[in-house]
């Protein structure tokens, strides 16, 4: 009997891995998660019984509990980081401690351990600014904040780590959307979503500028089908995945027409008019993936989980908020990693 997959999710307790864990876990693989856990302790309790999940609460920067994390494991996938713009402002040392410093060895590692395959989850938000209508994987990188220059530089050291037998590939989601066991309600869709249905108002910053967008579910099932699609059609390969570029504005306006026309569109000015679009025709042509759901759908999502009370005090609760939470806790300290 040939043994499952073992699959290590680095920040698996993150707002993507609170629903990429048990969907794997329910495909049948053994995983792995090595995350803080900052935002949501008790986030996969209903599989604290399953044998093929097995957690570490830790620090990727502790290259000791990657280690053992990652022993036995077959895959990585690398969603840790701190994450967005202004959570890395905050502490940009930390930051760069975080993203870039603590790649390579996380890399060596992995590869120590016998993981065969390496997927890093980068940013669209490396292309910078352009004005191509479609923004493809050959554009130059032109990032234009610490975060973004690090996520390129992560992909340039992971594609120097290429070797046979280590698989590699760099992914450049969107901004994700809908809800997740692990929400977050600091990204665009979200944001306006939960303004609109707790609130009855949205405030519109700008709103000519354009936001690629990805729904949740979708991402998740592209992380999953990496996972066991062929080597040959992803080893160095970087992709983009998208699936609607909306402006801001038109976001906002796809919110009032879901959650109801009572709700208020405020536009005010702004000087941040950073626009951000891509094209992901090659993830389409190469791995024939193409999202199904729409930033309509989800957004019905999310008023769906504030009407069954699933979302506490969401204007306020630092934990789906990234920069509060960072705000809160001390990251700079040492931490021990446990197993749960």
């Amino acid at each position: 009997m040939i043994s499952p997959t073992t699959v290590l999710v680095t920040g698996g307790a993150g707002y993507v891995g609170s629903k990429l864990v048990p969907r794997l876990l329910e495909l049948g693989y053994k995983v792995h998660v090595l995350d803080l856990y900052l935002f949501h302790r008790e986030v996969f309790s209903n599989f604290e019984n399953d044998p093929n999940l097995v957690q570490f609460v830790g620090d990727i920067r502790d290259t000791n509990l990657v280690a053992r994390a990652a022993s036995g494991c077959d895959i990585l996938i690398h969603l840790a980081c701190v994450s967005n713009d202004p959570s890395f402002e905050l502490d940009p040392e930390l930051g760069k401690s975080i993203n870039y410093d603590a790649f390579l060895p996380l890399i060596r590692r992995a590869k120590s351990a016998g993981v065969r395959r390496f997927i890093y989850i980068s940013s669209s938000s490396v292309y910078g600014i352009k004005n191509n209508q479609y923004v493809t994987e050959d554009l130059p990188l032109e990032p234009l904040t610490d975060y973004s220059k690090f996520k390129a530089m992560c992909e340039e050291t992971l594609l120097k780590e290429s070797e046979r037998n280590f698989t590699t590939l760099i992914l450049r989601p969107a901004t994700v959307c809908g809800y997740a066991p692990r929400l977050r309600l600091d990204l665009t869709v979200n944001i306006l979503t939960n303004h609109a249905v707790n609130r009855g108002r949205i405030t519109v910053y700008g709103g000519s500028q354009l936001r690629p967008n990805i729904h949740i579910d979708d991402i998740v099932d592209l992380y999953a089908f990496c996972i066991s699609c062929p080597a040959k059609l992803i080893d160095r390969q970087i992709f983009n995945v998208g699936f609607e570029n909306y402006s801001v504005m038109e976001i906002a306006k796809i919110v009032k027409t879901e959650v109801g026309k009572n709700v208020k569109i405020v536009r005010s000015s702004t000087n941040d008019l950073r626009s951000y679009h891509i094209s992901s025709k090659k993830i389409t042509d190469v791995l024939e993936f193409v999202p199904k759901n729409s930033v309509a759908d989800a957004v019905n999502e999310l008023i769906w989980a504030f009407q069954k009370g699933l979302v506490f005090q969401p204007m306020k609760n630092s934990k789906y908020f990234n920069v509060k939470t960072f705000q809160d806790v001390n990251l700079s300290k040492s931490f021990n990693g446990a197993v749960v």
